[in-house]
């Protein structure tokens, strides 16, 4: 019998088998080894979980409490009496609040951020054992201003649903300083009902009718800040339909980001890329600070959608060709016709289409690599023109960003090899160069339609791609007909 290979060992090993001897090639006229066979531990019965009266107390205030965390009411309603049954919904609120209501079998296979696993009775089992329940129920929760700003957002829209929410505006012409009549009324009323600071009364003119002036148009203005459009003050087809979202979209668009909060590890890299691919904008941290923003294009809806994930930036490519993925190039490009794919630096390379690197090229000047399965990246952009617009949703899946050597410099800040100078240097020199980056960058790409900026106020984005309305319906269809 021939020895075995290192690989096949190893697998063995890794089966749970191995050999009581080892073989060689001078044992091949011996008996062949034993082997025997180590079975898996037994399955341990489910933690026995006993409560003291106050332990009972503190959780039934805690389910009680569960509409804070964007939980319907009585979604944790105990089933039954008994300790045991609140310990059962006690575990499933754990659950919930800890890593999301949403199956992971039921994600989109382009949410690619997926919660840790988490082992509830245990944790739970553990807490009540050492008399530390109080703590494990307020560390469940995302550890984040983002997710405890939302928890307030949320109780105030809540209040807002209570009052009746706001009317809708008709469909009408556009209002600008200067209009009077009904239509500036329902205005100032829908501006109101979300901002306080919206002037109580409006000057009249002559025939009695409210008239648009000044201040409101700053009202305007401030909700048109909110929302992601252009803050012109006017009230346009664009601000018409976003002002006219009604109360419970909005909530339910507070409730649909709380749970993608849940996504995310305990704890983020305190140097780190974000992206928010709903708003169009790429952040630095660094020591778990902001220092550097920019704007930012990212998947068109219907096919070239962003993907959420998590990875680590590993490389900066500068002067790097755009390899062209077969789909773009048949639904795209070939169309055009060779004069086209001459002129614009386009060759075929092993039945693949590829644009030489260069200041025309797709991709720019410098591409950011990070391991994925979504085959995405940042890049650079000849296109700066679509960083003015205030909906910045055109690419075919990666992020083009508007200042991109900010951000290559700032990653490479510190490496003696890649200087500012050096960058400049090999780019100008027009070959294509891989700079491996020596401490990797963790990167985030997320799709926040509702955060709160450090003035108070909920900033709501559209839901481009419509991943608020299917996670918020993926989660009752879960919860099942008698939810």
């Amino acid at each position: 019998m021939s020895h075995l290979t290192g690989k096949a060992a190893a697998g063995l090993m890794a089966a749970g088998l191995f050999a009581t001897a080892a073989v060689t090639p001078v044992q091949a006229q011996t008996p062949p080894p034993t082997y025997r066979v180590v079975p898996a531990p037994a399955a341990q019965p489910p933690a026995q979980i006993t409560l003291r009266p106050d332990q009972a107390e503190l959780l039934r205030r805690t389910l009680d409490e569960a509409a804070l965390h964007g939980f319907e009411p009585g979604e944790f309603t105990p089933r039954g009496d008994s300790d045991a049954a609140l310990v059962e919904a006690t575990l499933r609120y754990a659950k919930a609040v800890k890593t999301g209501r949403l199956d992971t079998a039921n994600f989109r296979e382009d949410w690619g951020l997926r919660p840790t696993p988490f082992d509830a009775r245990g944790a739970m089992a553990r807490a009540v054992a050492d008399d530390r329940l109080e703590d494990w129920l307020k560390s469940l929760p995302p550890p984040y201003p983002g997710y405890e700003t939302l928890q307030m957002g949320l109780a105030n829209y809540r209040a807002m649903a209570e009052r009746g929410g706001w009317k809708t505006l008709p469909e009408g012409d556009k209002l600008e300083v200067g209009a009077a009549g009904p239509a500036v009324d329902a205005l100032r009323a829908r501006l109101a009902a979300e901002d306080p600071t919206t002037p109580a009364q409006l000057p009249r003119n002559p025939a009695g009718q409210s008239v648009f002036d000044v201040q409101l148009a700053d009202a305007l203005k401030r909700a048109q800040k909110r929302m992601g459009l252009q803050p012109d003050g006017a009230l346009g087809p664009a601000t018409r339909a976003a002002l006219n979202v009604s109360v419970q979209r909005r909530i339910d668009q507070i409730v649909a980001n709380m749970e993608r909060w849940r996504w995310l590890p305990s704890a983020m890299p305190a140097n780190r890329v974000q992206v928010n691919v709903a708003a169009g904008v790429l952040t630095l941290f660094q020591n778990d600070v902001p220092t550097l923003s920019m704007r930012a294009v990212t998947g068109k809806p219907g096919g070239g959608e962003t993907p959420l994930l998590s990875s680590e930036i590993n490389s900066i490519v500068l002067n790097p060709p755009w390899n062209v993925p077969a789909g773009i190039a048949a639904r795209e490009l070939f169309p055009k016709g060779q004069a086209y794919l001459n002129a614009n630096n386009f060759r075929v390379i092993d039945g693949r289409l590829q644009q030489r690197p260069g200041p025309g090229s797709a991709l720019g000047l410098v591409k950011f690599d990070f391991p994925n399965n979504y085959a995405v990246y940042l890049h650079d952009t000849p296109s700066k023109g679509g960083f003015t617009r205030y909906t910045r949703l055109a690419s075919h899946g990666c992020v083009r960003l508007e200042k991109p050597f900010a951000l290559a410099r700032a990653i490479m800040a510190g490496d003696p090899e890649w200087t500012p100078e050096r960058i400049d240097e090999v780019v100008a020199g027009g070959k294509t160069t891989r700079a491996t980056v020596a401490n990797p960058v963790s990167v985030y790409l997320l799709y926040w339609t509702a955060y709160v900026t450090p003035d108070g106020q909920v900033n709501f984005r559209q839901d481009p791609y419509g991943w608020d309305a299917l996670l918020i319906q993926r989660i009752a269809e879960q919860r099942g007909p008698t939810a």
